[in-house]
């Protein structure tokens, strides 16, 4: 096979044409271009908290942190400095090697960016990747992060631009699209991608990998969520999404963006070992460990580790990672488990 260049040029009939591909087909060529830039059998492990939780005044209809709709969430303030970098610590002593901290804002304000600062300096300090997701961002506050040092800053277009006012109506795509530009002019990494299943149709799951793969650059890290349905938001009984298409979703994500890595994100307690590995096949390279993302629930750490190690594969950082080190990851997951429900999709 040819070299898989990136291109920011790709065109819906180009997306769907892939969509289209016999499955066995369009899994052949993601896995190929997979292994043109990356070692198939290494998988890249982040952890993300919440260090602030509820009340966001956005009105996602997937979210349960948002201040419009009813649920079980019990929102929390902006966590205390030493307690994030506390479990910063757990989760590299679980094999994470980034660090992703998420607070439930439309934007940070200006009084909570010395705070914020001040957990990026700290977490790097470990020698941990940091990633961040705060909502919007300006000039002035993403120069403000690469200064802090932040690593990654995530924000997702969540889905085609034509499907998004029937999601969100409290900020325009272009909002979104605006502030990944700030990220890039300030010099850090994008972390950005979608949700599917939120009910869209099939040509808005092109249209949002046509938006990602045609940004000037495209994302280093792109997260491909598997709508988590919760108990008062507006989308709790939308029709499941197939999980054939979820996987073409991670193989045409891969096809599209060669360079990037494509993390498999929320929407994991759906899927059972034998789709999570096919997605691994299709070209998915990146996970989110831990028993929580955000919100909502992810597969125990413990499994995890349990899944890589029985496809013979292990985490990117740890080149030799044996299995006396395997066992101690699993032991440490296990025995940490009651601090394990402080972890928290991106």
């Amino acid at each position: 096979m040819e070299q898989a260049q990136v291109r920011n040029n790709w065109t819906l009939s180009e997306i769907k044409a892939l969509f289209n591909m016999p499955f066995n087909d369009l899994l052949f060529q993601a896995a190929s271009v997979h292994r043109q830039h990356f070692n198939p059998n290494k998988v890249q492990i982040s952890t993300l908290l919440s260090i602030k939780t509820g009340a966001c005044p956005e009105d996602c209809k997937y979210c349960p942190q948002s201040g419009h709709y009813k649920t079980d969430l019990e929102r929390e303030r902006l966590m205390e400095v030493e307690k994030v970098v506390e479990q910063a610590r757990i989760a590299k002593n679980k094999g994470a090697t980034r660090f992703c901290m998420g607070a439930a804002w439309s934007d940070p304000k200006d009084r909570d960016m010395p705070y914020i600062a001040k957990m990026v300096k700290e977490v790097k300090e470990l020698g941990l990747e940091t990633c961040m997701t705060l909502g919007m961002l300006d000039n002035d506050k993403a120069h403000a992060l690469r200064d802090a040092g932040l690593d990654y800053y995530n924000h997702n277009l969540d889905t085609s631009p034509e499907y998004y006012q029937q999601i969100i109506t409290t900020r325009t795509y272009q909002d979104r699209l605006d502030t990944l530009a700030h990220v890039r002019d300030a010099g850090m990494k994008v972390c950005s991608g979608g949700i599917v299943g939120m009910g869209e149709q099939a040509k808005d799951r092109y249209g949002l990998l046509m938006q990602l793969a045609n940004l000037p650059k495209q994302p280093e890290s792109v997260p491909i969520n598997m709508l988590v349905k919760v108990k008062g938001t507006p989308l709790e009984d939308v029709d499941d999404l197939d999980h054939f298409e979820f996987i073409r979703t991670i193989a045409v994500a891969r096809i599209m963006m060669p360079k990037s890595y494509v993390r498999l994100s929320a929407g994991r307690t759906a899927m059972n070992e034998q789709m999570q590995s096919m997605c691994f096949f299709a070209g998915a390279n990146s996970i989110f460990y831990g028993d929580k993302l955000l919100t909502t629930d992810n597969p125990e750490a413990d499994s995890d580790m349990m899944l890589i190690k029985k496809l013979g594969m292990s985490p990117e950082s740890a080149e030799d990672y044996s299995d006396e080190a395997y066992q101690a990851s699993l032991e440490s997951a296990i025995a940490d488990k009651e601090t394990s429900e402080l972890f928290y999709p991106a």
